[in-house]
């Protein structure tokens, strides 16, 4: 009786929970909950992308506000035409005269625009004229250059003096003197300095020169940018340009000596101290053009040159700081390329 009642206590089951049992396969799964489950999961996670998504742009609007600019095309923007510009000076050199010319002539055609708009008179066919003979110019001797140059600027002023003569319409002579200055202002900023480039270009690995003088620019536009955004607390120059300030620069400054430092050392095969020296004067000269086209915008009461790049504005609103940026540039290839050993 003993042995039997052993034996039926040890055979008899232990009780087991429901979700036991569901695992084991003894229960069969509800649909209906199993759907309730899902819809719950897929709920939770859209809820959460849109909490995410509120939040980056609630983000993206604060630096943009901050900034004046759309982060994410301009962004965007500037990655393509990066890569433009590097396949052009790595691959084929040449090939950067199909980027930069059409550029040129199209920031000539966005300053005379600008200009008109308040209400000077500009020439766009002399404008065009004079751009296109300064940039072929490039490929020439440099006194044949600089001349080509001063004569470009003399046809700009002679044919506004000529046109304004032939319109008879009584214009004072404060603002025909404004409209020539305007006139000759166009080629020299925007042509003379874009053919600076070409001339670079032409020499024995001035394709890396050019790409020092634009990565570095650049370098000191992103610098300024991120520095001011994140610390920006005292204008620089408030009544040019109230979003640049020092703490900006300090980042531009950061920026240019790094970027200095390693394209002159590592694709310059410069010293140190020369990459340093060349991140410096276009530390320089990329300040001075920023805070030059802000004075101009502010002058003609506009806020960007033109809407041709979204999120960047217009062609010289990018150009800016690399233009005048070609005048050491050049300087600075003669001076240090002696002591690269590309050479």
């Amino acid at each position: 009786m003993s042995d039997d009642a052993s034996g039926d206590d040890g055979g008899r089951d232990a009780p087991v929970t429901r979700s036991a049992a569901r695992r084991a396969g003894d229960l069969p799964v509800d649909p209906s909950s199993f759907h309730a489950h899902v819809r719950a999961a897929r709920s939770e996670f859209e809820s959460q992308i849109e909490r995410a998504r509120v939040e980056f742009e609630e983000a993206n609007d604060r630096i943009n506000a901050r900034s004046g600019r759309n982060l994410i095309v301009a962004t965007l923007i500037g990655l393509a035409i990066g890569a433009v510009v590097l396949g052009s000076l790595l691959f084929w050199k040449w090939a950067f005269i199909a980027f930069a010319v059409p550029l040129c002539l199209l920031g000539v055609f966005e300053f005379s625009r600008a200009l008109q708009a308040s209400g000077r008179r500009i020439d766009l066919p002399a404008q065009f004229t004079a751009a296109t003979v300064i940039l072929a110019s490039a490929f020439v001797g440099f006194l044949t250059h600089w001349l080509v140059t001063f004569a470009a600027v003399v046809l700009v002023i002679v044919w506004r003096l000529v046109a304004q003569m032939a319109s008879r319409d009584g214009r004072q002579y404060g603002d025909v003197l404004s409209d020539t200055l305007s006139s000759s202002l166009v080629p020299l900023y925007v042509a003379f300095h874009g053919s600076l480039a070409l001339v670079i270009l032409r020499q024995d690995h001035g394709e890396l020169w050019v790409l020092a003088v634009l990565v570095v620019a650049v370098s000191v536009d992103t610098g300024a940018y991120a520095s001011g955004v994140a610390f920006g607390a005292h204008p620089m120059a408030p009544r040019i340009s109230p979003n640049k300030t020092w703490e900006g620069f300090a980042g531009a400054a950061v920026a240019s000596a790094v970027a200095g430092g390693l394209i002159g050392v590592f694709m310059l095969q410069l010293p140190v101290w020369a990459g340093l020296v060349f991140g410096a004067a276009i530390l320089v000269s990329a300040t001075v053009g920023d805070l030059g086209e802000s004075l101009i915008k502010r002058d003609l009461g506009i806020k960007d040159m033109s809407s041709f790049l979204p999120g960047h504005g217009g062609v010289l609103d990018r150009l800016d700081s690399i233009l005048p940026s070609m005048v050491p540039g050049v300087a600075l290839f003669f001076l240090l390329s002696p002591l690269s050993a590309l050479t």
